[in-house]
């Protein structure tokens, strides 16, 4: 707020020199009222658009991403292989997702806090447009440090449309026999880690406890252009 103003003095000064300009009347008497008005009114001003900021901000950090095109089996065609011995969790995620962190962590804290370790994919995005590498970022290691977990590179997002998701963070969970448990993300908002309903899901599911949710909403960046065909 206090880099304001200078630019709200700027206005004030501006708006008097053109009242004395055009033979307004500013004498001493009516410029500290004049002054006070127009500050006044600046003030207002700026505080509607800083509610109108933080509510965006607000609605950015809340609003969820668009759900996965789930079916209740493992999809076909994927080159993934699922386990048959235990659960199989795959997370599909776009590497370049600053909220895909707080996704990543809520994975590692589900994964220690599971008695029966599932088989974990994490895949990333990684469009044919743009060169080698550019899905090796920070993410892509923290994901490499999990525990049990496979790396894998989406080649212009096949995996991604395989599974029907659409949304950075995106979860599945599926047992032994390849039917899908869990479906949603496992954070409670863009970038929040703690506490959520997904990510207790995924954790009562692993130690065989039944879900209070097995479908949340996923918060993050999208994986394709809302214009792909």
């Amino acid at each position: 707020m206090v880099t304001l103003w200078p630019f709200m003095a700027s206005i004030l000064h501006y708006r008097v020199l053109l009242m004395t300009n055009h033979g307004v009347k500013t004498s001493t008497d009516d410029a500290p009222g004049r002054w006070s008005w127009w500050l006044g009114a600046l003030m207002v001003l700026w505080v509607m658009g800083a509610v109108g900021g933080l509510w965006i901000v607000w609605a950015y950090e809340n609003g969820p991403g668009a759900a996965a095109e789930v079916t209740d089996r493992w999809p076909a065609g994927t080159s993934l292989q699922p386990a048959t011995d235990r659960p199989t969790l795959v997370l599909l995620a776009h590497p370049q997702c600053t909220c895909t962190r707080a996704s990543l962590g809520e994975l590692a804290e589900a994964l220690a806090r599971a008695r029966v370790r599932p088989k974990t994919y994490v895949v990333f995005l990684k469009p044919s447009s743009f060169e080698d590498g550019w899905e090796k970022t920070g993410l892509w290691e923290t994901a490499s440090a999990l525990p049990d977990t496979t790396v894998v590179r989406d080649d212009d997002g096949l995996e991604a449309i395989r599974f029907g998701a659409a949304t950075s963070g995106q979860t599945m969970l599926y047992d032994a026999r390849g039917t899908l448990l869990f479906s949603g993300g496992i954070t409670g908002a863009r970038a929040h880690a703690g506490n959520n309903a997904g990510r207790s899901a995924v954790v009562e599911l692993l130690n065989h406890r039944q879900a209070d949710q097995t479908l949340t909403n996923v918060f993050g960046c999208a994986l394709f252009a809302a214009d792909r065909p």
